[in-house]
C-alpha cells in the first residue's frame, strides 16, 4: 500500500477514454440542428462540463426546458455520442496496465464522473472494466456536479478513505477545481485542455498525455 495515499478516483471522459471529440459534436448537433441554437464549436467546449442539464441550462436559460425535457435530450445526446464513438472505445494508452499495477497493489478505485449512469455502463461495460472500480458516482448521485466537490466526496465516503487519502484523475478544469475544493490532490490528463489552462488550480500532482510508462510509486 501506498504511504498515505490509499484511493485514486478517475473522471471518465477525457480522463480514461479520448472521446471528448464526440460528446462536443453531439452536442453541437443537438443544440444547433435540433434545438435551435448558433453556438461555435468552442463556445460548445467552454460550456460543455456537469451534468446534461446544466449545460442545456447555462446554454438556453434557467428553466428553460422542463426537467422531462432535459432528460430526454440528455438521452439522445448519449445516444448519438455512443453510436458514433463506439468504434473508436479504448482506453488511453497504459490506463489498463495502471489499473491492474493499482489493483494489484491494493489501491481502492472509484469513478467520480459527471456522467449519466447509462454513459458509464456503455463504457465500463464494453471495455470490460467495471472489476476495477470499488465505487462509481453518476451525474445521477449527486445534486450538483462539478466544480462542486460532491462527487469527489461522495466517492471518498464510499470507499471509506479520507480527502487527504485520494488521487483524482482529470481531464477538465472544471473538475480539477472539483478536486481542490474536495481537498484531493489531482493528476491532469492533457487530452482536452493545455496544461496553461489548468494555472490557477493548487494540488495538481503532475501532467499526463496518457498514462504510459506511469507506475503507482511514481504518484507517492
Amino acid at each position: 500500500m501506498l504511504k498515505n495515499i490509499k484511493a485514486f478516483i478517475f473522471d471518465l471522459n477525457g480522463t480514461m477514454i479520448d472521446d471528448m471529440a464526440y460528446h462536443t459534436e453531439a452536442w453541437l448537433e443537438i443544440i444547433n440542428n435540433d434545438l435551435g441554437g448558433s453556438l461555435s464549436r468552442d463556445e460548445v467546449k467552454v460550456q460543455m462540463y456537469g451534468k446534461n442539464e446544466e449545460v442545456l441550462a447555462r446554454i438556453f436559460g434557467e428553466g428553460y426546458f422542463t426537467p422531462e425535457k432535459a432528460a430526454e435530450i440528455s438521452v439522445e445526446k448519449e445516444r448519438r455520442y455512443q453510436k458514433t464513438f463506439l468504434p473508436h472505445l479504448s482506453l488511453l494508452p497504459g490506463l489498463h496496465a495502471f489499473l491492474d499495477e493499482a489493483k494489484a497493489a491494493g489501491v481502492l478505485m472509484a469513478i467520480g464522473s459527471a456522467a449519466i449512469t447509462f454513459n458509464i455502463d456503455f463504457v465500463l461495460d464494453n471495455l470490460q472494466i467495471r472489476h476495477y472500480f470499488n465505487a462509481i458516482v453518476s451525474a445521477d448521485d449527486v445534486a450538483i456536479s462539478k466544480p462542486n466537490p460532491e462527487t469527489f466526496i461522495k466517492c471518498a465516503q464510499l470507499l471509506g478513505v479520507t480527502p487527504a487519502e485520494c488521487i483524482v484523475f482529470e481531464d477538465a478544469p472544471k473538475g480539477v477545481e472539483a478536486a481542490q475544493n474536495a481537498q484531493m490532490q489531482s493528476v491532469v490528463l492533457t487530452t482536452t485542455h493545455e496544461a496553461a489552462e489548468f494555472n490557477q488550480y493548487q494540488y495538481i500532482k503532475r501532467y499526463l498525455q496518457n498514462y504510459e510508462g506511469l507506475r503507482v510509486e511514481d504518484l507517492l
